[in-house]
């Protein structure tokens, strides 16, 4: 089930890029980034009022503080995704995007950075991140 949850989301994301883009377009890049972050609050909210309505006041105890920084970085995305789309098109841009996200996971995971548990170091997991590299200048030629 993770693994279709993963391919929906990266669909997903490769066709929100692509509407922002749009919208960008035909307003501001932070007129877009600020439309995406409030109708996701509004989806927020809708779903939260119908499903387990946990507490709120949780947010107050979570720890460490800078992991509340995630609206920030997802404004930050919405720019810098909008930006790589309409400058190289949604199928590099999106290439891109998801061979970033691969080294910078695995990173995450090798270092153990931000709470994550430490990995081992794998060749297989970085043969195929270089392969994902590798990728890019195939699909870039």
């Amino acid at each position: 089930m993770a693994l279709i949850i993963a391919l929906i989301s990266g669909a997903l994301m490769s066709i929100q890029g692509v509407f922002n883009t749009e919208v960008t377009d035909q307003t501001s890049i932070w007129v877009a980034a600020g439309w995406v972050q409030l109708t996701a609050f509004i989806t927020c909210v809708a779903i939260w009022l119908f499903t387990g309505r946990q507490p709120i006041g949780g947010l107050m105890e979570v720890t460490p503080r800078y992991v509340m920084l995630g609206g920030i970085l997802g404004a930050l995305i919405t720019y810098t995704v909008v930006r790589s789309m309409s400058g190289l098109g949604p199928a590099q841009a999106s290439i891109l995007i998801v061979v970033s996200q691969i080294v910078v996971a695995y990173c995450i995971e090798l270092f153990g950075l931000f709470g994550v548990d430490k990995a081992d170091f794998e060749w297989r997991k970085l043969i195929g991140a270089a392969v994902a590299v590798a990728g890019i200048i195939i699909f870039r030629k």
